[in-house]
């Protein structure tokens, strides 16, 4: 049962729309099914005297009332408005339990509390078999304004209550960082467009991916304009620096004038102020960029990710969120950078956490800086070096599944929820990805007597993890990795022993896997590393060539050009 709540200043407007046909012709027997005082409530949908205009005057008395005591000045956002839906698949509602719903929302959130006669007048009414639209005039018989602080949080607590008692499907409870739902005119227009998501929604998913791969507010704006958005910078009056900005999609307009969405209002990480925290306001796009190994921004990717593991269970909630942060704009561009089939499932892991990323804890975006860093190198990154982005993907999955634990034990539904979804797409994508790379590796499995070595070496270096390894499906592509490792000049035993240091094994489904990818990612990073170190003896003169970065803006204008 989903609550929204929200005000405006249009009494006889809001109820010639509750009563009317809708936008789409939408709704059906419109009728009040609650009131402060039913019996004396003209309602239009059952009385064929009663007008639109009568009801509003009725409900309207308070508010008349409070303007004459202050001459004429009418208070501000008067019109207090909450639609109350039950989720999909719920059970049909009576009129008798949609009224109790009412009685109880407006009760809750301070509109009109139990035994209070002075409270705000307010109605219910139901258009629709799933939801119903309370509405007040947020004037009490006494001239004061209704105490409605967190009246969101409130009506969404008591609607956890109703659910139960209902018997309805339990949703989870929300903290108030959650972004924006769409309009039903937002849904309507997406339909006639022939679009699968509102122009709200792909706005705030071009803004995160765009902010995870820029280096600075600057090459932040430039690039929401090369993929088409509008952007309106608000300018501080005294100051005449940027203290906001709104957006605009391409092509969704209304009367010809551009729909504008402030960064705010898309997601609450996504306002100007927050942006800042985590970009410079310089401009440092243009900077030159350093000639790397084209396999290091993966090998610093994953070695970050794995902090970030560490960083979930220091009890330090400030920086495990802003780790979870900085590992949501890992999520990006980790798709961003990725080709093959597996791609739309890690974007869909990286729009999945964009819920888990924040919560009321104000995250230290500081202690984070090196993932952040590490995540955006992979937006710059032109070399997909298949096993070691497999690895990566690895890392992050085992990353998403701990936040979403971390976000349950504080009791974040919401974000907990959205954590287990990026986990479900990161495995689907790493499964796609993986599996045929490990079937291969399988068919390459050394002889038995190597193979009988390598497990030797086991035994001794992790008696109590040796029999969940081997029997592990992986084991046969663990043997070969450990062979090729060799051939590179590893000792497998001293090789087994370091990696299986970095965390424990005991909470690994698929230990052999475990195993498999630390070491192609070990084994990688020393191979580079051996490899630059004889590049600079051979040659130290003449540097070995280096393939440019794509920059990050090129493919996001890309990607972006969906819509």
């Amino acid at each position: 049962m989903v609550p929204d709540v929200s005000t405006g200043s249009s009494t006889l407007g809001l109820i010639n729309y509750l009563f009317g046909k809708g936008r789409r012709d939408e709704h059906t027997d419109p009728h009040i099914v609650a009131a402060w005082d039913l019996a004396g409530v003209p309602d239009p949908g059952r009385d064929p005297s009663a007008t639109y205009t009568q009801l509003a005057r009725r409900l309207d008395h308070h508010v008349d009332l409070r303007t004459r005591e202050l001459g004429g000045k009418q208070p501000p956002q008067h019109v207090w408005h909450c639609p109350v839906r039950t989720a999909p698949g719920d059970r049909y509602l009576t009129d008798a339990e949609w009224a109790e719903v009412a009685r109880r929302v407006v009760a809750a959130t301070g509109i009109a509390p139990e035994g209070d006669d002075k409270a705000c007048r307010w109605i219910a009414v139901r258009h629709a078999d799933d939801h119903i639209h309370v509405m007040a005039t947020s004037v009490r018989a006494d001239g004061r304004r209704p105490r409605t602080n967190r009246d969101g949080w409130r009506a969404q607590r008591e609607c956890r209550k109703i659910e139960a008692e209902f018997g309805l499907r339990r949703l989870k409870s929300g903290d108030l960082t959650a972004p924006r739902t769409p309009t039903g005119a937002e849904r309507a227009k997406a339909e006639r467009q022939g679009r699968d998501e509102t122009a709200r929604e792909w706005l705030r998913e071009q803004a995160y991916a765009v902010a995870a791969a820029v280096r600075s507010i600057d090459e932040y704006f430039t690039v929401l304009r090369s993929l088409g958005i509008q952007v309106r910078p608000r300018i501080g009056p005294e100051t005449g620096e940027v203290t906001g900005y709104s957006l605009a999609a391409p092509s969704d307009t209304t009367q010809g004038e551009p729909v504008w969405y402030g960064g705010s209002r898309l997601a609450p990480d996504l306002s100007y102020n927050r942006l800042c925290e985590r970009l410079p306001t310089q401009d440092l796009a243009d900077r030159p960029e350093q000639a790397v190994d084209p396999a290091e921004p993966w090998h610093r990717a994953e070695t970050a990710v794995r902090d970030a593991h560490t960083a979930l269970d220091s009890g330090n909630d400030a920086m495990a969120l802003g780790h979870l942060d900085a590992f949501g704009d890992a999520l990006h561009n980790l798709a961003l950078a990725t080709k093959g089939g597996h791609r739309a499932e890690l974007q869909a892991a990286a729009k999945a956490f964009n819920r888990a990323r924040r919560s009321a804890i104000r995250a230290d975006h500081q202690a984070a800086t090196a993932l952040r860093e590490a995540a955006k190198e992979l937006a710059y990154a032109t070399h997909d070096p298949g096993g070691l982005a497999i690895a990566l993907i690895f890392a992050a999955l085992h990353v998403a599944r701990a936040a979403a634990k971390w976000h349950e034990q504080r009791g974040h539904e919401q974000q907990a929820a959205a954590a287990e979804e990026a986990f479900r797409h990161l495995q689907a994508g790493y499964q796609q990805a993986a599996q045929p790379l490990l079937a291969d590796l399988a068919r390459r499995a050394p002889r038995a007597t190597t193979v009988s070595r390598f497990e030797q070496d086991l035994r001794a270096v992790l008696p109590d993890h040796a029999d969940r390894v081997l029997a592990d499906p992986a084991w046969p592509a663990l043997t070969t990795t450990l062979a090729r490792a060799e051939t590179a000049g590893h000792n497998p035993r001293r090789l087994l022993a370091e990696v299986a240091a970095r965390r424990e094994l005991d909470t690994a489904d698929r230990p052999a896997e475990v195993l498999n990818w630390r070491i192609a990612m070990q084994s990688n990073r020393r191979a580079q590393a051996a490899r630059r170190l004889s590049t600079r003896m051979t040659a130290p003169v003449t540097p070995a060539p280096q393939t440019t970065p794509t920059p990050a803006s090129e493919r996001l204008t890309e990607r972006g050009r969906r819509r």
